[in-house]
């Protein structure tokens, strides 16, 4: 089959194990994003099946219609809104899911904490630049020990999160659905009240939430505003799940407060297309919540095998 790999930014997945699983078909990988629909089609016309790195290429209609070879997708880590199930189906575009994990993105979760906690970034880029014990004007750090860390979405990551700050010595409260609150409950863990409860009490909040109908821009200005004056926000989720441009009023408002952020509303994100990027009291990490060596093999041979089986005439995994 005619294979194209989109997305590969950092031009890694052809030197992964995995990769040998495609051995006998022909296979090209892009390493530039186009966002563009008619100059992605341009570049991939040709190809049978597709391989997406996660969320990074929206697959629509107008894509679609100018792919008329295509006859499979296959997902990395699980499909999300970004693919229009609809649009394959009419073009018979099979989608294949793939595997998820949650190992990688809550050890980068629980990394942004620590080093948001302690300015461990601004102190090292400090020190290369002979400036000793300096944060610039973030001042001193603080320890994790005896604060509370509010959970918004207790899952696999959010379980996992948790059991890191319990393990800290962190107060856990858990905010989510009810069948999130009672699993909290059933694991010893406390719930908050009301969203508002949620937001004034902690003093570290983590999302790890999906992004859905239900919870695009579910955190608003007000439950930012509300939080402690020396608060920290970390997002590893989906930048939609946050009111668009309130993180920013309110970090600016309030530059005791502080944010960690992982993903965001264009990507990949510059300074000029994100705001966030401008502030001193924001960390941030071009969305690498997955993108680890282990989940990479993971993810992939996953997706590979789903075109191999499809190839071979035995497809498995459909999304419908």
């Amino acid at each position: 089959m005619n294979i194209v790999i989109l997305d590969d930014y950092q031009d890694v997945v052809r030197h992964l194990a995995c990769f040998s699983l495609l051995n006998r078909h022909t296979v090209r990988v892009l390493t530039t994003t186009y966002t563009n629909s008619d100059e992605l089609a341009e570049k991939i016309q040709d190809t049978e099946a597709l391989v997406l790195i996660r969320e990074r290429t929206l697959i629509t209609e107008a894509l679609l219609s100018k792919l008329p070879s295509l006859k499979i997708i296959a997902q990395t880590g699980k499909a999300g809104n970004h693919i229009d199930l609809v649009a394959c189906e009419k073009h018979r575009v099979l989608v294949c899911d793939g595997k998820g994990s949650p190992i990688a993105p809550s050890e980068l979760c629980w990394a942004l904490i620590l080093a948001a906690s302690r300015h461990i970034v601004p102190y090292a880029t400090n020190m290369r630049n002979d400036t000793w014990q300096s944060s610039g004007t973030l001042g001193l750090g603080r320890a994790l020990n005896g604060l509370t860390l509010g959970i918004w979405g207790y899952g696999n990551i959010g379980q996992r999160v948790a059991g890191f700050g319990n393990v800290f010595g962190m107060k856990i409260l858990v905010w989510g659905s009810e069948t999130s609150r009672a699993n909290a409950k059933a694991h010893g863990f406390e719930t908050a009240s009301s969203q508002a409860e949620f937001f004034a009490t902690s003093d570290v909040v983590s999302l790890h939430l999906k992004l859905t109908d239900a919870t695009k821009r579910c955190v608003t200005q007000s439950d930012l505003d509300a939080m402690k004056a020396d608060s920290l926000f970390v997002n590893i989720s989906r930048a939609e799940l946050v009111e668009k441009g309130a993180l920013y009023a309110s970090l600016k408002k309030t530059p005791t407060k502080h944010a960690a952020i992982d993903v965001f509303e264009t990507e990949p994100a510059t300074a000029k297309t994100e705001p966030l990027l401008t502030l001193p009291n924001v960390l941030s990490t071009p969305h690498i919540g997955y993108v680890e060596q282990n989940n990479y093999e993971n993810y992939f041979k996953a997706a590979f095998e789903n075109i191999v089986a499809f190839a071979q005439g035995k497809p498995q995994n459909e999304v419908k």
